[in-house]
């Protein structure tokens, strides 16, 4: 894996080996840092030079998983599978659900009005979330690498003649997707591939896709979006790079006015909530027996921490003075180290070069 650089002034140059990364910071001519999991250095002299390759990031999206790789003509610096933003519209179903309750009962709530998003054009919360995950990975990508260039898997919704609901449940996919659209092309170049033109690419290279689409490995999702990269800029066609950072976004429970179902006695407490003893969820911090942790709740005037990759709490009693709160993470991570290809490229690479 790359390691991204930053000039003093911030500006974002072309991405550099580990080795000559550890180089910089032992000599002093750079300074390590953190970027939600990916190690970066920031130069603390005048680089040798700006010139910057184009670069390009590749985006297969899904309903599961989605893959995003980024790469240039010459290194693929990153490939990422991402955990779809899938669950946000039961929660909106379920909110109203419990606003429409509390209308029956005797606590606080507001009036009944008339809604005022009918006959409006709006994008679903449910398909804006969805979309708009896509939206802030490419943003975190574009303040680690300068990206110059998009290419995204178009999809396209399937209609029935005669099938007025089928097709109607497909609108606010179109509508999510041209809404993604319109928004990469106010930042980036944007270029389009349908699905079978990235098999076409996929065959050609002698790539295999999984067929398991969860199993967190190179050829589920990102060798799609690894040939995405490749038709935009071209370069070597032997996969360099098929390492994985897997994110999934946080599931972050909001504060609620009451719980759904009321305790002995009709006693209806507050519930969620993000902020707590002067610290927030998702908080990563250094702990002084536990190390890098990461705080998911608390437990009176003690937090609870879990490791940065997820999975059991590893305590409950920590005190918040054992704890050195470093950043906010904005999804959670975890890096996979992946085999090489089971397909031998080499002969594929060279018939390709003397067809060429």
């Amino acid at each position: 894996m790359f390691v991204p650089v930053k000039s003093k002034e911030g500006d974002r140059l072309m991405p550099t080996t580990p080795a000559r990364a550890r180089k910089w910071i032992k000599s002093g001519k750079a300074t390590p840092y953190w970027s939600n999991g990916i190690f970066c250095v920031r130069l603390n002299v005048v680089p040798s030079g700006k010139h910057k390759q184009d670069i390009c990031v590749g985006v297969d999206p899904g309903s599961k998983k989605e893959g995003f790789t980024v790469k240039s003509e010459s290194h693929t610096y990153l490939n990422i599978q991402a955990d779809a933003h899938n669950k946000v519209g039961k929660k909106v179903a379920k909110r109203r659900e419990l606003r429409r309750s509390r209308r029956s009962r005797k606590c606080p709530n507001r009036e009944h009005r008339t809604n005022r998003l009918s006959n409006k054009e709006r994008i679903p919360a449910g398909t804006r979330a969805r979309w708009d995950w896509k939206l802030r990975i490419l943003n975190w990508l574009f303040k680690l690498y300068p990206v110059t260039q998009v290419c995204v898997e178009d999809i396209k919704a399937r209609t029935k003649q005669y099938q007025t609901k089928w097709n109607q449940s497909f609108s606010p996919l179109e509508v999510g997707k041209q809404w993604f659209y319109t928004e990469i092309e106010k930042r980036w170049q944007l270029s389009t591939l349908s699905g079978h033109e990235t098999k076409d690419i996929r065959d050609r290279l002698g790539l295999k896709k999984s067929k398991d689409k969860t199993a967190e490995t190179f050829d589920a999702h990102c060798v799609d979006s690894w040939c995405l990269a490749y038709h935009v800029l071209g370069g070597d066609p032997i996969v360099d790079n098929t390492d994985i950072f897997c994110i999934s976004p946080i599931p972050i429970q909001r504060r609620n006015l009451h719980r759904e179902v009321p305790k002995k006695g009709g006693i209806r407490s507050r519930y969620g909530g993000t902020r707590f003893l002067g610290t927030r969820k998702n908080m990563l911090v250094k702990h002084v027996k536990h190390g890098l942790s990461v705080i998911c709740g608390h437990m009176g005037k003690y937090l609870c921490l879990q490791p940065v990759e997820g999975g059991k709490r590893i305590t409950r009693s920590a005190k918040v003075t054992d704890c050195k709160i470093l950043t906010r993470l904005n999804f959670r991570y975890k890096q996979i180290v992946s085999k090489q290809l089971k397909v031998d490229q080499g002969e594929l690479a060279l018939q390709l070069i003397l067809d060429i």
